[in-house]
């Protein structure tokens, strides 16, 4: 999408405003998500028994919401912001496990623009696919405030 300016994206309301390219979810993705959160659950990190009882480990969801910076980035870009926070989420459901192996990829759709806390207040509907899958991994409205100078 080409850059827009803050006065301009409530127009964008309702529009897909990009879809990000593939990404693998590797064992090593995974294994350095547990050490930085300490979720060891053996469905996530234990290959052997993973692969024995459940077909193979999977993701954990919040990496997979974690994703949603880096698969988002550039897809919306605004024209004279200087800065933007995170402010939260509204809805986050997982819909569908990602198992280790599986590329995912990021369609996210402008769902509301309003003032807040002298910027603008963005949410967006983030919807996290899984390669050869009907279901998404995960689906998420997320909200952050850009400012402008």
């Amino acid at each position: 999408m080409n850059p827009v300016e803050i006065k301009d994206l409530p127009g964008l309301v309702g529009t897909e405003v990009g879809v990000s390219d593939w990404v693998q979810i590797t064992q090593e993705r995974v294994n350095m998500f547990a050490e930085a959160t300490g979720d060891h659950q053996w469905i996530h990190v234990d290959v052997e028994r993973a692969t024995r009882e459940i077909g193979g480990p999977i993701a954990h969801g919040y990496l997979t919401l974690s994703l949603i910076p880096f698969l988002g980035q550039g897809m919306l870009p605004v024209t004279g912001v200087t800065r933007g926070i995170n402010y939260g989420s509204d809805k986050v459901r997982f819909v569908n496990m990602v198992r280790v192996g599986k590329r995912v990829r990021m369609r996210q759709k402008l769902i509301g623009v309003e003032p807040k806390a002298g910027g603008m207040q963005i949410k967006n509907e983030c919807t996290i696919e899984i390669e050869g899958e009907d279901k998404p991994a995960c689906v998420a409205e997320t909200i952050s405030i850009i400012y402008g100078g």
